[in-house]
């Protein structure tokens, strides 16, 4: 039996890693959701006395905690491996989603839903390190993109079930239901999730380098320094602002999409049908940019999915009659969501397997802030009557600037490659690709 059968006793059951982590995303995918399905309830609901404006405030302060869970659990990954953390990600959040529904007054809802936002935070870069350091060599980013997948099956099946859920039964249902999940999937977990050969050989300091295989390596005492260490501290900015524009995009537009087609003359009824329209060609953009990034790397897909997001949301700000809205709105939607993702997938090829948790920790939490900025910006400017066409304008923008985030990025192993495990690998591969 070989060390890394010995440190992990759970390597057997590879296999169920990636379906629990595509559930632990969809349960995110709910609440992507889950406050816009419930806030109409939420605005009449007597004795709380809400406004729009209050109403905001929550969606933001629980942005906030995820932003914060997200920056905290990678590096907590990074310490106590991925298995620990997502196990306490998933019971965390699922036991503050519960409480949501017993919350008596605004106050209370608000700090539960920042609380439940932490651990949600941290589910995303904990299941992310995990599904590459299992993917095949060469099908890290179909692997990627197909967890991610959950993501939007989970915002689309929470919509849905608000709509037969909220009018017959109440808001706090779709909390109550939100939280069900965790019964299944949690002994799930404990039984069957595996940690991370990766990080266990990192831990026991007996991770191979690709040069020397058999020698021992020193541990990673702090994951967060590595970000700046050896010449990875232009990649992890450009990392940063490419994540930052692609959550902008993101929640901008799932946020705001029907009020500015609505704008442009759209009926209700069909701006509602685009932002479904928009999430399903998330699904098949995602399906798709996964096996394009096998082929040709996910550095050269990311920028190219980023540019093709920038034309297609430039188009949407010309009135286009019948069908051909939809399908515009479709391919934006391919390619709109599935860059961000690929931009998660290239930070797992470029750090080392000691902190990259906490590179992709650090990638999703300053996304946040593209996430909480979306929706504001876009906000003002249909409060200004300027939505359309410039909202378009500013999200095409958005795009081609996260293109030039990756473009940034100092270096990319070739999918081939191994991934690097070591602080050792990791300078190795700075002296071998410089940049490209």
């Amino acid at each position: 039996m070989n060390v890394a059968a010995n440190l992990n006793p759970r390597a057997r059951y590879a296999g169920w890693v990636a379906p629990l982590c595509w559930i632990a995303v969809a349960l995110e995918g709910f609440d992507l959701v889950v406050l816009g399905a419930v806030l109409p309830s939420l605005l009449k609901y007597d004795g709380w006395g809400l406004t729009p404006n209050s109403a905001s405030v929550i969606s933001v302060v629980g942005l906030v905690g995820v932003m914060i869970g997200a920056l905290a659990a990678g590096t907590i990954s990074d310490l106590i491996g991925r298995r620990q953390a997502m196990l306490w990600t998933v019971v965390s959040f699922s036991v503050l989603t519960l409480a949501c529904a017993f919350a008596p007054n605004p106050t209370v809802f608000a700090v539960l839903r920042f609380l439940a936002g932490l651990g949600l935070g941290g589910v995303l870069p904990t299941a992310l390190a995990l599904i590459n350091e299992y993917a095949s060599r060469g099908r890290g980013g179909r692997a990627t993109t197909t967890m991610m997948t959950g993501y939007h099956v989970g915002a689309v099946l929470t919509a849905l079930l608000g709509i037969l859920v909220i009018s017959s039964y109440g808001w706090q249902w779709m909390f109550v239901i939100g939280s069900l999940p965790a019964l299944v999937l949690v002994p799930l977990m404990i039984k069957y999730l595996p940690e991370s050969n990766a990080f266990l050989l990192a831990r026991a300091g007996l991770a191979p380098t690709a040069q020397q295989p058999d020698r021992p390596v020193k541990k990673s005492k702090n994951p967060a320094g590595m970000l700046f260490q050896h010449g990875l501290g232009r990649s992890t900015v450009a990392f940063w602002v490419a994540s930052f524009m692609g959550l902008l995009l993101v929640y901008g537009l799932n946020t705001w999409l029907p009020e500015i087609m609505r704008a442009a003359g759209y009926e209700l009824g069909a701006a509602l049908a685009l932002l479904l329209v928009l999430n399903v060609g998330a699904v098949l953009g995602l399906l798709v940019a996964g096996q394009v990034a096998d082929k040709i790397g996910t550095r050269r897909s990311a920028i190219a999915w980023f540019a093709a997001a920038a034309i297609f949301l430039a188009l949407l700000s010309v009135k286009i009659p019948g069908i051909g809205v939809y399908i515009s709105v479709l391919l934006a939607g391919m390619f709109v969501f599935s860059a961000q993702v690929l931009v998660y997938a290239h930070v797992a090829h470029v750090y080392p397997a000691a902190a990259r948790g906490t590179a992709l920790g650090s990638a999703a939490g300053v996304g946040r802030l593209g996430a909480i900025t979306g929706p504001l910006i876009t906000g003002v400017l249909l409060t200004a009557g300027l939505a359309y066409p410039w909202g378009f304008y500013l999200f095409a923008a958005v795009a081609a600037l996260g293109a030039v985030g990756i473009l940034l990025v100092d270096r990319d192993p070739a999918p081939a490659e191994p991934f690097p495990q070591t602080e050792d690998d990791a300078e190795h591969i700075t002296h071998t690709h410089p940049s490209h």
